[in-house]
């Protein structure tokens, strides 16, 4: 009865890894506003620690850190903001690999964010020249109410 349990197993994560889907990459000038679930590689070209405080809560000291990063790969530049353990990461001249990552508005502009369902990993450097002329969060989008009459 043991062998009958375990090409059950088997055939159980099989499955599970048959379901992982291939990520597609995608380019910093394809990103578009509300979007998310993207996956990009992009250098860190700068750095700027926006908030920095730390709090004592429930007895354990916690750090809120705030920083924004301009990321930037052939096809243009965004801000990104990283949170907390992510800012360590960003340190400019690495590249890094952003996973599931979402575009979020901020008076007007986009920002890339990577919230707690996504992943940042400093990957090897890239062999890209990055195109500076083209920063997506200087584009001021504006909110359009459609009224159909």
């Amino acid at each position: 009865m043991a062998t009958t349990g375990q090409p059950k197993q088997q055939g159980q994560e099989q499955k599970k890894t048959a379901e992982k889907r291939k990520p597609v990459f995608v380019k910093v000038d394809q990103l578009k506003p509300g979007t998310n679930g993207h996956t990009l590689i992009a250098n860190v070209l700068s750095f700027n620690m926006v908030l920095q405080k730390g709090r004592a809560a429930f007895q354990h000291h916690r750090q809120t850190r705030i920083a924004e990063c301009l990321l930037g790969d052939e096809t243009g530049t965004i801000l990104f903001t990283a949170r907390n353990d992510q800012v360590d990461l960003m340190k400019p001249g690495n590249t890094v690999i952003l996973r599931n990552a979402k575009i979020d508005m901020f008076k007007g502009s986009m920002r890339l964010a990577v919230d707690k369902w996504g992943r940042i990993e400093v990957t090897d450097p890239a062999k890209f020249a990055v195109k500076e002329d083209n920063n997506l969060s200087l584009v001021e989008y504006e909110l359009v109410n459609i009224v159909e009459e």
